[in-house]
């Protein structure tokens, strides 16, 4: 099972480097919206895949962060500041997927998406370093 988790991690992290790639097309082609999704599943993705190190998952979004937050960020295992992108990507993803009228910017779009990126990248490296 110790191999499993790894294993699982790995394949997670696989899921939010295909979030980013599909947030950047969007960007590259202007949908907006879908882009600023699609960073906030990279993120989500990364998330779980840390998650997964310590044999946990939800159902629930913000399950999913909460154990997150509670056994990395707080422990200061990882950056307290990716909170931040977290919170960020949350709020624009709810914006952009659930308010009609929200206007969705190319500037906004390339900042989640580089929060993202950032992001992911700092899990795959915690990721790669994990000893099981």
């Amino acid at each position: 099972m110790e191999g499993g988790v790894k294993e699982l991690a790995g394949y997670r992290l696989a899921r939010a480097r295909e979030m980013l790639s599909a947030s950047k097309g969007n960007l590259e082609i202007g949908e907006f919206k879908t882009s600023l999704n699609r960073s906030y599943y990279a993120v989500f993705h990364a998330m779980r895949s840390a998650n997964a190190l310590k044999g946990f998952d939800s159902s629930k979004h913000s399950g999913v962060i909460a154990f997150f937050t509670r056994e990395y960020l707080k422990t200061e295992i990882l950056d307290r500041k990716l909170a931040d992108i977290i919170k960020d990507s949350s709020f624009c993803r709810e914006k952009s997927d659930y308010d009609d009228f929200y206007v969705a910017g190319r500037a906004e779009a390339e900042e989640q998406l580089k929060n993202a990126e950032r992001f992911v990248k700092q899990i795959e490296d915690y990721v790669e370093g994990y000893r099981v």
